[in-house]
């Protein structure tokens, strides 16, 4: 089954919930208009790959704010962002851990035979695509700086 298609019958389950399913309805909703809205700005149907990057850019917009509500005291906020990652994260691949980045990120380092921070970039383009949508792009870069730095 496609994501859109998974979505859409979330939608429907969360619908049926009623109190239940409000914020898994609402954030759902904001990912079918964003798919929408990029389907139309791009003039092209988005397949799983591009979904899949399109969500983890909202979970990453949602982190970063999380990391602002903090700095401001805004528990409430902070309880009702985490919420809605909860319910982006299942759409998305299963994520890396951190031991696995670092295997990962040793490897490109070898391939590239980089051994300066100067080689970042070279290591960070044979690495990114293995990593996309199932890695932070900040914990690969600071893993990346430590090993090369």
């Amino acid at each position: 089954m496609s994501l859109k298609a998974q979505l859409m019958d979330d939608m429907k389950a969360a619908m049926k919930a009623k109190e239940d399913g409000k914020q898994k309805l609402a954030v759902i909703r904001m990912v079918r208009s964003a798919i929408r809205q990029s389907e139309i700005d791009g003039q092209k149907e988005l397949d799983d790959n591009d979904i899949i990057a399109l969500i983890s850019k909202e979970v990453k917009m949602r982190k970063d704010s999380i990391d602002e509500f903090k700095k401001g005291g805004r528990e409430d906020l902070v309880a009702q962002t985490e919420a809605e990652i909860a319910v982006l994260m299942p759409y998305l691949p299963e994520q890396l851990s951190e031991e696995e980045v670092r295997a990962l990120v040793k490897e490109a380092i070898a391939a590239t035979n980089a051994t300066t921070p100067k080689d970042m970039g070279k290591v960070m383009g044979q690495l990114m695509p293995k990593v996309k949508g199932r890695a932070d792009g900040k914990m690969v870069n600071t893993i990346v700086k430590e090993l090369l730095g």
